[in-house]
């Protein structure tokens, strides 16, 4: 591909950007006009209403002013955001600059978002631009996910303390970043015979630490804390928790309010709970996940972001499989939500006896790393992954210790022609591409992302898009982009003098970021074709009277007095099924052949099945598809009845058809300025089952 063949214009707009617009600045910014053309533009937002809502809630940010952003503003800041990099890049590296080539990218790239052809992720979407990123330069905060391994906590590697995959997991939770884990420390500390040290005793001193009213104060906290067990300095901590801040106060930057220092101060006791009980034993992989789960609720009732987190561990393990098993160990029941847990699975290996934990409730999922490891599409081997060590807590990135993901979201149903999903490969990719030239604030980071330069370029709407076209088109389709993928990830990693990535291509499961484009998540069908989706708005909040005067139904929030709750009929498509009449199997096929023909990470796949008729055929579907995918999981279907004001009921045509009617098609809703004070508060990973402005 030529250097001039990766910068193809909508033709709609001008091949040449206006010429101030083209001058070298310090600062890149998208030509104010070429903006402003879009202000009164109505935003292709989907399901009737429910896009912009959610856009509202969690990626609107407030303004100098006061006044909360519009979509049109939003993509100019994260556009701008964008291209900045790419010039701090070039200027930093002295590789030069072409203001108007960057003009003519940023406007195509201002374009295919605005149009939803594809859009960043969630964390780029709320805090590319924004000052996180521009003042406080925390651009861990854009990327989506990690993983980090426990297997060499003991080493002291560079100095690293044993606490060092904790508090990663910590300050990469309290950035909104999700991450992986294994037990594997566990296994080393038995080998070499590691014992858990013991703070408490004659030989300690006693040492007060006043914990900083910050994120770097509650991880230092928490990684001395944990080193005082591990790492045997003989020193037990007293903190004082008097400089953090109360509760209820705006977090600025992140969204939400302050908690006070109450969850921090119970992590420290539960720390020391858990491991006290191991004093002068190696520690255990029970003690590993506690640790890890209880550093996640504490962020989630931190209200500083909210968390998400996999748990990986030995199949063959009876202490680990049981983890969840509250019987067992009912001290569980309090945290071990806050991460999924699946095993290091190995092909040809016996799945009877996890197939039936899975009957239960779903967990274990499973990950094959010698797939990942050995190829990027299926059947494709790549020798340049060799050294992954597990995933996300989505599954769709296979990863390094340490390594990081971003994610970018395209929408294959959304375009006309192969031809226009090609263009917008290129802008998706320039996105993703950027993220991965800005340093964080980890050093063993920087290290692997500056040599694998991963991302994860998605397909959503796949449901949408055979319903529409066919599998076949779809495989044409998917197999001719893959191809494309790598001739624009071959041009731009020239054009910033980097690697090409180890890898390009994920399906991730989405959480609120397809439902702006109105397209389903990833590779998954919807429950039902028609539904009612209800999401609360504050009281306070302008855009209540215009969702009334467009004709939502809106009623009290039976939760939350200070909230309404507003029901949106959504319509999935014409065609499309719901889960119930598509099989296990026939979801299992469909992973395998975007593993095959796309996703040359790894495809983030929940298989729903039914417990009675296809729960025992689980482990045969493992036996055959180990070969074909590199993870998987699966969830029961199982009826919880209905209740009040339920997040997604499924309904008829006729019930979707009265409440459409009811819907003004010439509604506003994209012109009203929001003035309430709250900040947007981020993607809340895949929790999509939950919308709260």
């Amino acid at each position: 591909m030529s250097p001039s063949s990766i910068h193809i214009l909508d033709p709609t707009m001008s091949s040449v950007p206006n010429q101030s617009s083209c001058r070298n600045t310090e600062s890149f910014s998208l030509d104010p006009d070429f903006v402003a053309s879009y202000a009164e533009t109505k935003p292709p937002f989907g399901f009737n209403g429910l896009g912009e809502i959610v856009y509202r809630r969690t990626y609107s940010r407030l303004k100098v002013d006061g006044t909360r952003e519009q979509w049109f503003e939003t993509i100019e800041r994260v556009v701008n955001g964008t291209f900045r990099r790419q010039q701090e890049w070039a200027d930093g590296n002295m590789l030069g600059w072409d203001a108007c080539d960057a003009q003519r990218k940023a406007q195509t790239m201002y374009d295919k978002i605005f149009t939803m052809k594809f859009l960043p992720p969630g964390r780029g979407l709320w805090a590319m631009g924004s000052p996180l990123t521009e003042e406080r330069r925390l651009f861990a905060a854009l990327n989506n996910c990690a993983f980090v391994s426990t297997s060499k906590m003991w080493d002291n590697i560079d100095g690293a303390r044993p606490s060092k995959p904790f508090v990663f997991l910590m300050d990469a939770a309290m950035l909104g970043v999700g991450v992986g884990f294994d037990t594997r420390g566990a296994q080393a500390a038995h080998a070499q015979n590691i014992l858990v040290g013991n703070p408490h005793s004659a030989h300690a001193r006693t040492v007060t630490f006043t914990v900083p009213d910050s994120r770097e104060g509650w991880v230092e906290s928490t990684g001395l804390l944990i080193d005082s067990y591990l790492a045997y300095e003989h020193v037990n901590y007293e903190f004082d928790y008097s400089q953090v801040r109360a509760a209820g106060l705006p977090i600025k930057g992140f969204g939400g309010v302050t908690s006070g220092p109450e969850p921090l101060r119970e992590l420290h006791q539960l720390i020391r709970h858990t491991l006290d009980k191991h004093i002068g034993q190696p520690l255990s992989v029970t003690a590993i996940v506690d640790l890890m789960n209880l550093i996640g609720k504490c962020v989630v009732s931190g209200n500083v972001r909210r968390t998400a987190e996999i748990a990986f561990g030995d199949p063959h393990n009876p202490e680990y499989i049981d983890l969840k098993n509250y019987d067992v160990n009912p001290h569980r029941a309090a945290f071990g939500w806050t991460s999924n847990n699946s095993v290091f699975a190995t092909v040809g290996m016996d799945y009877s006896d996890v197939s039936r934990r899975v009957q239960k409730n779903g967990e274990p999922g499973f990950q094959w790393m010698e797939n990942a490891r050995r190829y990027g599409r299926m059947g494709e081997e790549n020798t340049r992954d060799t050294r992954v060590e597990g995933a996300n807590p989505c599954n769709e990135q296979c990863l390094e210790s340490y390594e990081l993901c971003c994610l970018v979201e395209t929408f294959p149903a959304n375009h006309d022609s192969l031809d226009d999903y090609f263009e917008t490969l290129e802008s998706a990719l320039l996105y993703a591409k950027t993220v991965t030239l800005l340093p964080t604030h980890w050093p063993e980071t920087n290290r692997v992302m500056l040599r694998n330069r991963r991302i994860g370029t998605s397909v959503s709407g796949v449901a949408q898009f055979i319903t529409r076209h066919g599998l076949n088109e779809l495989r044409t389709w998917l197999d001719a982009a893959y191809a494309r993928v790598q001739e624009i990830d071959s041009h731009i990693s020239e054009l910033f003098c980097v690697p090409k990535s180890v890898k390009t291509t994920s399906v991730k499961p989405s959480g609120t970021v397809s439902l702006l484009a109105g397209a389903t998540p990833g590779m998954h069908y919807p429950e039902s074709r028609f539904c009612i989706r209800r999401v609360r708005v504050s009281k306070s909040s302008d855009i209540l009277p215009a969702l009334e005067e467009a004709g939502y139904f809106i009623e009290d929030d039976v939760v939350d007095k200070s909230s309404m709750v507003v029901e949106i009929p959504v319509d999935h498509g014409e065609g499309v099924r719901g889960l119930r009449d598509v099989s296990m199997w026939e979801q299992l096929a469909l992973a395998a052949l975007l593993q095959k023909y796309w996703s040359d990470n790894q495809v983030s796949c929940t298989i729903t099945f039914d417990p009675a008729s296809e729960g025992p055929q689980l482990n045969n579907a493992l036996d055959y598809y180990q070969y074909q995918l590199k993870g998987v999981s699966f969830l029961p279907r199982i009826d919880y009845g209905a209740y009040p004001q339920m997040p997604y009921e499924a309904i008829d045509e006729a019930t979707y058809n009265k409440m459409a009617r009811n819907i003004k098609s010439e509604s506003q809703l994209h012109l009203v300025r929001d003035s309430e004070k709250k900040d947007a508060e981020a993607e809340r990973f895949c929790t999509n089952d939950s919308c709260t402005i």
